[in-house]
């Protein structure tokens, strides 16, 4: 079941829009692989192509929409655990695994954050996408940053690379939901995972490992 709500959801009424997103990720949910059709929407939105134009004026504006859905649901809850929490690590681990777990409650949604639904659409669709990938790593560098400035943590390789190592993890778990038509959760082995990357990369000044010679 998709899960298209935001973190404190208004007591009101569903609007047709939001009806007819709603639609379109349950439909890339039930049809894995498949391209879904205006026709097909409509149906089962159960209004015809007609209406549908006017509430969104293409399909892409539609997926557009889920983009931005996707985009203030991540990063409005990033800023709450970076105010809630204070120490890297926690804050690193928290934010993959929100995201991870909102990728296994919206199956849907994870086609387009792998590209797989918006092939053949307007290339700016694609390039949201990558951008929602490039916030998430400068934020996850960002943290390190911090932290090192601090000097509470440092990174065993470079913060630019542990952040891209970190992201590349998170889409990969995401790019096997989507191949596996959702059989495999990418919250299957996540905790053990999570911790072992962390305490892989980062480390304390107590600890008797060293930090690479230049933050980069």
């Amino acid at each position: 079941m998709t899960d298209l709500q935001t973190p404190n959801p208004p007591l009101q009424k569903q609007s047709r829009k939001e009806q007819i997103l709603q639609t379109l990720a349950s439909m890339l949910e039930a049809m894995p692989g498949g391209r879904i059709t205006t026709a097909q929407l409509a149906k089962s939105v159960g209004v015809s192509e007609a209406a549908l134009y006017r509430h969104f004026p293409s399909k892409a504006k539609m997926f557009e929409a889920l983009i931005e859905f996707i985009e203030e649901t991540i990063f409005t809850r990033i800023s709450l655990i970076t105010q809630e929490h204070n120490e890297a690590t926690k804050q690193i681990e928290l934010i993959l695994s929100m995201i991870v777990t909102f990728c296994d409650r919206n199956p849907g949604i994870c086609r387009i954050m792998t590209g797989d639904a918006i092939v053949g659409e307007q290339e700016r669709l694609q390039k949201r996408v990558e951008q929602l990938y490039e916030r998430i790593e400068t934020q996850i560098k960002q943290i390190f940053r911090k932290s090192e400035a601090a000097q509470l943590s440092f990174t065993i390789i470079s913060t630019t690379d542990s952040a891209a190592l970190l992201t590349s993890f998170l889409e990969g778990k995401i790019f096997q939901f989507v191949r596996s038509r959702f059989k495999k959760s990418p919250l299957i082995g996540w905790d053990e995972q999570i911790t072992f990357l962390l305490s892989t990369l980062i480390a304390t000044p107590q600890e008797n490992r060293q930090p690479p010679l230049n933050y980069t």
